[in-house]
C-alpha cells in the first residue's frame, strides 16, 4: 500500500513552537514544536533513542488475487516504539545507526522525513500511551490468519465513520479490506493510491486524491499521509469543509490522535507489532467516531 505523495525524505522546515492550529503549518512540524515546548511530558533533549529497527514484508492473502509489500522504520524509547511506513528499499543503509544513541529532539531535525515522524511516535507513544486516559477506547482483535485479521481491522475501522451520512468515501491508500467493507455497506468510495493499478475488483486506483475530494463526502486516509507529507491538503480540506477525516493509523499512530478535532474526526492507532505480524490477538485504539466522541488532549 502507498499514497498520493508530495514529498519524501525531504528536509521539512524548522518545526515551529507555539503555532496556532490552521496557521498553515505542516502537522508533523505543529506537533513537533508543541513536544519542544513541553505540552506532552519531558524534554526530548533528555529522551534517548536505544534501538532502531526495520520491518520488511510481502503478504498476498488466501484467496486474493493480488498482494502487496511493506517496509517500516520503527525506533525505540523505553516501552515504546514509533513506527513510520516508507516505500521499500527507501531508506539509506546507514538510517538505522544515525537513530541509535541520539536524542528524540536530534531526531527531530533529521533531513528524512521517516526519522521524524518515528522519533516523535516514540516520544509520543512514551509519554502519553494510548489508553482511556487518552481518549482511546481498545477493540481486540482475535487471533486468526493475517486475512481474517485485516478484516477485523477493516471493520472497526469503517466503523468510525458517520456511516448513516455517508454515500462516498475517498479512500487514500488502498488496503481490499477496508474496500470489502464499504462495499458491504453499500457504500461508495474512490480508491487513491500512489502506485495506482486496479482494486480486487478490477475497479481503477486513483493517483491523485486532491483531484477527488470534491466528488467525496468523507475521507479515509492511511497513516502514511504523515510520512509523506499527503496529510496537510486533506487535513485543510476538512477543517474547510466539515468532512468527517478518519485515519487508519500505524504510521504515526500515538501521533495522528493529537489532531482530534483539527480537522480529524477519529483515528484507528495501531502501534507496532501491527496484525500482520502477529497471528495472536492484538489491539487497535480506538479515538472519535460514533461511540464516543472524546479523543486525545493535543
Amino acid at each position: 500500500m502507498s499514497v498520493p505523495v508530495a514529498t519524501t525524505g525531504t528536509a521539512a522546515a524548522p518545526p515551529g513552537a507555539g503555532v496556532t492550529p490552521g496557521a498553515g503549518t505542516p502537522a508533523l512540524d505543529l506537533i513537533t514544536g508543541r513536544a519542544r515546548t513541553g505540552a506532552y511530558g519531558p524534554d526530548p533533549a533528555s529522551q534517548r533513542i536505544a534501538l532502531a529497527f526495520t520491518t520488511t514484508q510481502a503478504v498476498r492473502h488466501a484467496g486474493r488475487a493480488r498482494g502487496y509489500r511493506n517496509e517500516v522504520l520503527s525506533l525505540r524509547l523505553a516501552a515504546a516504539v514509533g513506527s513510520c511506513a516508507v516505500e521499500p528499499g527507501e531508506l539509506p543503509a546507514d538510517t538505522l545507526a544515525d537513530c541509535v544513541g541520539a536524542t528524540v529532539d536530534e531526531l527531530f531535525d533529521h533531513p528524512r522525513t521517516a526519522v521524524r515522524v518515528a522519533a516523535l511516535d516514540a516520544y509520543l507513544g512514551h509519554c502519553r500511551p494510548h489508553g482511556p486516559a487518552q481518549g482511546a477506547r481498545p477493540v481486540p482483535l482475535p487471533a486468526g490468519s493475517s486475512l481474517a485479521k485485516s478484516r477485523a481491522r477493516a471493520a472497526a475501522v469503517v466503523g468510525l465513520l458517520p456511516l448513516a451520512d455517508v454515500r462516498r468515501v475517498l479512500v487514500v491508500g488502498v488496503v481490499n479490506s477496508l474496500l470489502e467493507q464499504l462495499r458491504s455497506r453499500g457504500i461508495g468510495y474512490v480508491p487513491c493510491d500512489l502506485r495506482g493499478g486496479t482494486t480486487e475488483w478490477d475497479e481503477p486506483v486513483r493517483t491523485d486524491a486532491l483531484a477527488h475530494l470534491d466528488d467525496c463526502d468523507a475521507v479515509l486516509a492511511s497513516g502514511m499521509t504523515l510520512g509523506n507529507g499527503s496529510l496537510d491538503p486533506l487535513l485543510a480540506h476538512a477543517r474547510a469543509t466539515g468532512k468527517p477525516l478518519v485515519l487508519f493509523a500505524q504510521t504515526g499512530s500515538a501521533v495522528l490522535p493529537r489532531l482530534l478535532g483539527d480537522g480529524v474526526t477519529a483515528v484507528s492507532a495501531e502501534p507496532y507489532p501491527f496484525f500482520w505480524l502477529d497471528g495472536g490477538p492484538t489491539v487497535l485504539h480506538l479515538y472519535g467516531g460514533r461511540a464516543g466522541r472524546g479523543g486525545a488532549t493535543r
